[in-house]
């Protein structure tokens, strides 16, 4: 059995860390600023209850005042404990609101049955949360993606979608009225797991979305889980590539003036070089000799 004060070292470091990665979040990104009311949302999940309990840490030492509020949306899966997450809210005495809407029964009425629910259902929270939060006042709404999700969403992009793209920390809504904020961009996953078990936060399993098999985003974490595997510090040498980008080096026109780039010893030139595609013969028009 481990030293008891070995533990309760251990456990000191990881809270340390997790506080750390997220006040460096907050501060590179300006998530919370003086007077802000940040709307914590709350699913019952270790993310968003390590968030929580991060950024009340956080608020008892940073140097801007600022309120918290921890939102959870009922979305009436069978089964759900509805008790669970006001007693522990209670207990925490932080402020808190339990919005109650049948999500889930929209969800199940309008996809088939075996088809991914997970679209439908985000969209559908997003609504519920961004009127919520205007209700509250809330001038900040933060979620719990943390760092492997970011990754994920980044490779799914690309591998599905074609796109170089992955979660911000911060975002405006596409209505312009909310600004959302995700605290833990900066923390792995792992942590969050450890974390969870170290403060037996009362876990809520999501019985909706998260049984589900074989989704896209599932598929990605087991890669990212493989290649950490095999070589360590390759996920976080990719996280840190979406800090460090080179829209020059990239192939898209639209981030970058290809067109008009020039040698500036060419200024003088009065013509311009006009380029026809190269034809080689036998290979990109097979009908030359």
């Amino acid at each position: 059995m481990k030293d008891p004060r070995k533990i309760a070292l251990e456990e000191n470091k990881l809270e340390k860390k997790l506080c750390r990665l997220v006040g460096e979040a907050i501060i590179d990104f300006n998530m919370i600023e003086a007077g802000d009311k940040v709307m914590v949302c709350l699913s019952g999940g270790k993310d968003s209850y390590a968030m929580l309990d991060i950024l009340m840490r956080l608020k008892e030492r940073a140097p801007v005042d600022f309120d918290l509020v921890a939102v959870n949306l009922d979305q009436k899966q069978p089964g759900f404990p509805e008790d669970v997450l006001p007693n522990y809210l209670k207990k925490l005495g932080v402020a808190f609101h339990i919005e109650e809407q049948d999500t889930y029964g929209i969800v199940k009425r309008v996809i088939p049955e075996g088809k991914t629910t997970c679209g439908l259902c985000s969209r559908l929270r997003r609504g519920i949360l961004y009127r919520v939060a205007k209700e509250l006042g809330a001038t900040k709404i933060a979620l719990g993606h943390h760092r492997d999700d970011i990754l994920q969403t980044l490779l799914m992009n690309m591998f599905y979608g074609g796109k170089l793209k992955a979660m911000p920390p911060k975002l405006r809504s596409d209505d312009g009225q909310h600004i959302v904020i995700r605290p833990l961009a900066y923390v792995p996953e792992h942590y969050l797991e450890r974390y969870a078990q170290q403060m037996e936060f009362p876990i809520i399993p999501c019985n909706l979305c998260g049984s589900q098999e074989n989704l896209q985003r599932q598929a990605m974490k087991e890669l990212l889980h493989e290649w950490e595997k095999k070589y360590p510090g390759r996920v976080q040498s990719l996280f840190r590539s979406l800090q460090n980008c080179v829209p020059s080096h990239l192939m898209d026109h639209r981030q970058f003036d290809f067109k008009n780039l020039t040698d500036s010893a060419d200024d003088d030139i009065d013509e311009q070089i006009t380029w026809q595609p190269l034809q080689m013969p036998g290979i990109l028009n097979p009908q030359d000799p």
